[in-house]
């Protein structure tokens, strides 16, 4: 295994990633979200991971974050996770908010669990199909 992390401009594969992981995705958000940073994580030519930083109401988002399954417990989530903390704390973010699918692997990150109220607008999580069928998500925050 060879794992490189790298920014990229190519956002439609990760976000074929995020579709294919389960996380919902749609071009016609009602708020306006700016893309800040995105990562790849490759292996070869194989991409097996990637991370979105966003902007949303003025606060940084992770905007989605996954990693293909035969990667899970290789540390690549972490790794994507900790260069877009590190980029946004370059920028002066003082906080970091998410809507977490695995809260748990966040949580070891120093995440924790937010009403939604006191975070960015996330509509599309609660307006999903998925939404506390199949999919229990809670909104999180990191002070970085």
């Amino acid at each position: 295994m060879s794992i490189i992390i790298i920014e990229t401009t190519e956002y439609q594969p990760l976000v074929d990633l995020f579709i294919r992981s389960g996380l919902e995705f749609s071009d016609e958000e009602p708020v306006s979200t700016d893309i800040i940073m995105a990562y790849k994580a490759t292996d070869g030519d194989k991409l097996i991971g990637g991370c979105i930083l966003s902007k949303r109401e003025g606060e940084f988002i992770i905007d989605g974050i996954a990693v293909e399954p035969d990667y899970g417990k290789t540390g690549v989530g972490s790794m994507l996770l900790e260069k877009a903390i590190e980029f946004a704390k370059g920028l002066g973010g003082n906080d970091l908010f998410l809507v977490a699918r695995a809260p748990e692997f966040f949580r070891k990150h120093n995440f924790h669990t937010i009403e939604r109220e006191k975070g960015p607008l996330f509509f599309e999580c609660y307006t999903c199909s998925q939404f506390n069928k199949t999919c229990f998500p809670e909104v999180m925050k990191k002070s970085i």
